[in-house]
């Protein structure tokens, strides 16, 4: 309920920057029309009245005027909906919070849950590795049985692997010496608005990552599925 709350404290954040952005971008647009006029009018009072100015060239300095003026509007334009969509991004993005996720990564954050992927195979393996290294250097592998090309599905077990709680890098080692990607099945904690205006997403298992890596959406947990789970553990 509190990320629903910080969603919406976002999104009014974001359209107030927005409709601010729209003002000050017109502010100057009005204020440099103003003062094209009065030089416009003074030149042509000051023009020597036996060799008047072609009014050509009037008419060459009013479309100047009106191509700018059109630039700056479309440029307050394209930001007040940049700023809308981003709003947007967030409330959508907020709406998800609690549900299981994918997140294509090269890092976990391993406590006591266990904790499941994938190893994206490019190719048939006939023996892959998972590579975890802590922040001391130090490595554990674990061999996964042999694959075909497609998602192979894990499951790690920190406490059964004698692994402390930390951060640690992940990397993926198939038979032909390729190192495919990996997925990390996590719970969506939270979306929140960066200091920079980046959308920023905390899941279980990873930490922060951004809405590019994240690669399905695997719906809420029920509390008869939670139930199940635990049980099974």
């Amino acid at each position: 309920m509190v990320t629903t709350n910080t969603a919406f404290g976002l999104n009014g954040n974001a359209s107030g920057a927005a409709s601010n952005q729209v003002a000050a971008s017109s502010a100057p647009v009005s204020e440099n029309k103003d003062m094209f006029t009065k030089l416009l009018v003074a030149q042509i009072r000051n023009q020597d009245p036996l060799a008047p100015s072609d009014p050509s060239e009037f008419v060459n300095q009013l479309s100047q005027l009106s191509q700018t003026e059109a630039l700056q509007n479309l440029t307050a334009t394209t930001a007040a909906s940049a700023g809308v969509l981003q709003s947007l991004q967030v409330l959508a993005m907020g709406a998800q919070v609690g549900s299981e996720v994918s997140v294509a990564t090269s890092r976990v954050q391993l406590g006591e849950a266990k904790l499941s992927g994938t190893v994206q195979l490019g190719g048939a393996s006939s023996l892959t590795h998972l590579v975890l290294t802590d922040i001391g250097g130090k490595q554990t592998r674990i061999e996964l049985a042999p694959h075909g090309a497609g998602a192979q599905e894990f499951t790690l077990d920190p406490v059964a692997l004698g692994l402390p709680a930390g951060k640690y890098s992940i990397a993926a080692e198939a038979s032909d010496g390729t190192r495919p990607g990996i997925e990390i099945d996590g719970r969506l904690d939270s979306v929140r608005l960066a200091a920079s205006g980046a959308i920023v997403m905390q899941v279980a298992g990873v930490g922060e990552v951004e809405p590019g890596l994240i690669t399905g959406f695997k719906g809420k947990t029920t509390p008869a599925a939670l139930a199940s789970l635990s049980t099974e553990q």
